[in-house]
């Protein structure tokens, strides 16, 4: 099962970042967890410069942006993979 973490304080880039993952993972019909995280020494832990971030079994995939669901899909896949 894959451990997604979405990183941000809840901000409308933050909401759209944990949307797009959760449509993925639906979508792809896959075994995973998604943690909203909020508190900021715990984003903080990730050492990630801005928000939003996507952690994916503890691995930083993306920081600052909003990925697309293309590649959310790829990083879950190549997560699978490693898994």
């Amino acid at each position: 099962m894959l451990t997604i973490k979405v990183l941000g304080s809840g901000c409308a880039n933050c909401k759209r970042v944990e949307q797009i993952v959760r449509k993925v993972v639906e979508d792809q019909a896959l075994q995973a967890e998604v943690i909203k995280v909020t508190e900021y020494p715990e984003i903080m832990k990730y050492k990630i410069m801005s928000t939003p971030g996507l952690v994916i079994n503890e691995k930083v995939v993306a920081t600052g942006r909003i990925p697309t669901p293309a590649e959310v899909t790829t990083w879950l896949a190549n997560a699978l993979e490693t898994a």
